[in-house]
């Protein structure tokens, strides 16, 4: 009979690997999602494999940088719960590979992790 903290060791390794092949397929998912039409800039800083704190602060880093280069994505409506109130429509903008590449550009990070997440979306 394994010792609790055997059991415990295990348990972690687990949910370890349990969520690293979560972020695996969602960087697999995202990267198909990019190849087939406008997306998110979020979907596309995943596609790049970047971990979920680092998307955060690219994502919105992009942002900024879209306004500043004048580079505005397709308008879309979604309909999506926020703070309890549900089907709340909201308009978000999809933007094309070349569209993030040339935001890419404009995008100075100083961040290493960020540095090459700019890489892949410009080489993309």
């Amino acid at each position: 009979m394994a010792s609790v903290a055997a059991r415990r060791v295990l348990r972690d390794r687990v949910r370890a690997n349990r969520a690293a092949s979560a972020e695996r397929r969602a960087a697999a998912h995202a990267a198909r999602r990019v190849r087939t039409g406008a997306r998110s800039l979020t979907t596309h800083v995943i596609a790049t494999g970047a971990d979920s704190a680092t998307v955060k602060g690219v994502v919105e880093a992009l942002r900024t940088a879209a306004k500043n280069a004048g580079v505005k994505g397709r308008r879309a409506r979604i309909r999506r719960s926020f703070d309890g109130a549900r089907n709340v429509v909201k308009t978000v903008y999809r933007y094309t590979r070349a569209q993030v590449a040339q935001i890419a550009a404009q995008y100075k990070p100083r961040k290493a992790e960020y540095k090459g997440v700019r890489a892949a979306l410009i080489a993309a």
